[in-house]
């Protein structure tokens, strides 16, 4: 360092400087040599390099290096060549001040640990990017985990900028951080929380984006749309979306409809009220028209005991077995209920093949206009409390 600024300070000299600013102007000279040279290392980084390397990684098959090699990474790694080369040569500027040497030597050393952090966090955000893209991972909930590291590395390298700023050693801060230890957790409970609880979640399979929850504590009745540290997003049907802490997810039960857009069937549960009064038996013309439609097969006919309740429900069953919007794989039956003061109720349970919400409704729809239709050829009537339209005609018939 020092002959290199004796043969400045002898160029300078020969240039016909006065002795006594031959330093001043020497140092002038140094300083401007060193930013040149700094100015000059970023433009090739970010002009030459970087241009170069994104073309590389462009060209290749795998979509790994298009992550961790470009993007805000490979902008980061061009940010810390610059103070890295300003940090070895400041010496050669100012190695007979030791204290401007020593300040200028720790804001550089500040910046440089400022930009490893932005060059961690953006590593650690391709790496989260290229994890989704893995077959198999991409709906798991680990943007908390990466969140976490990510806190985890910006406190280490802010213990490490204290360390610079107070001149003591980063372990010595780490030793004094034992006193406030309670008050950090207090501040970070939150945090911690979530992280503890995205874990579980997690490791689980309990909860992942895309999945239809159902937590009525919390207002959340939607799909899913993002798991973080410290909320989990739900997109609820009117479109409004509630967050909702994963620790109070893992604390209280929700409900998760995740197997039911697995199992390829979505169930549709629901009775219709008979008139009582409208279950006869069959007469003979009745049983030979069901006889002539083919709605008696599969039952052991005795005349005079056939009731009309049994043939429909045979037929109900022959109908949804036949449906092709219905899963056939699933479960189907149709049953009587226990009877109430509005009838006697007729359940169909079945599954729809197709789960989502629309198209489930429109089956379903189609299903029961049928059997509302067939019922009267049946000699059934579905009973429907008396409207004041239906008292009115009564009281007309009187009169």
């Amino acid at each position: 360092m020092n002959e290199i600024q004796l043969y400045i300070d002898g160029l300078i000299a020969q240039m016909g400087v006065d002795v006594n600013d031959v330093g001043f102007v020497s140092r002038l000279v140094i300083v401007g040599i060193i930013v040149l040279l700094v100015v000059l290392a970023y433009h090739f980084c970010h002009k030459i390099l970087y241009k170069v390397v994104s073309r590389i990684t462009q060209r290749t098959v795998s979509r790994w290096d298009d992550h961790l090699l470009g993007g805000k990474v490979l902008d980061s790694m061009c940010h810390l060549l610059p103070p890295l080369l300003l940090y070895v040569l400041l010496p050669v500027a100012f190695g007979d001040m030791p204290k401007i040497l020593k300040f200028l030597e720790s804001s550089c050393y500040i910046y440089i640990i400022v930009v490893l952090l932005r060059l961690v966090c953006a590593f650690i955000n391709a790496l989260y990017r290229l994890t989704c893209e893995k077959a198999g991972v991409e709906q798991h909930p680990l943007k908390g985990v990466y969140q976490m590291l990510k806190i985890i590395f910006i406190l280490l390298g802010s213990i490490v900028i204290i360390s610079v700023l107070v001149g003591k050693s980063p372990v010595a801060i780490l030793t004094g951080l034992g006193v406030v230890a309670a008050a950090l957790t207090f501040v970070f409970q939150d945090t911690i929380l979530g992280f503890v609880a995205g874990v579980q979640l997690s490791s689980n399979d309990m909860l992942k984006p895309g999945d239809w929850i159902i937590a009525p504590k919390y207002g959340a009745d939607g799909f899913v749309i993002d798991v973080t540290l410290t909320t989990v997003k739900v997109r609820n049907w009117d479109m409004t979306i509630t967050t909702v802490p994963p620790y109070a997810l893992v604390k209280d039960s929700f409900q998760n409809w995740r197997g039911m857009f697995n199992s390829g069937g979505r169930r549709v549960k629901r009775s219709i009220d008979i008139d009582i009064n409208s279950i006869k038996f069959c007469t003979p013309e009745q049983l030979a028209f069901f006889k002539e439609k083919g709605w008696l097969e599969g039952i052991d006919v005795v005349e005079g005991e056939m009731v009309n309740l049994r043939v429909f429900r045979n037929y109900l069953e022959r109908y949804i077995r036949s449906h092709n919007l219905i899963n056939q794989n699933l479960i189907q039956i149709v049953r009587q209920l226990q009877p109430t003061p509005h009838g006697l109720p007729l359940e169909l349970y079945f599954f729809t093949a197709d789960t989502q919400w629309v198209a489930h409704e429109k089956v379903q729809a189609s299903v029961f206009e049928h059997v509302f239709a067939m019922l009267p050829m049946f000699g059934l009537r579905v009973f429907q409390s008396p409207a004041g339209t239906d008292l009115q005609e009564v009281v007309k018939s009187n009169s």
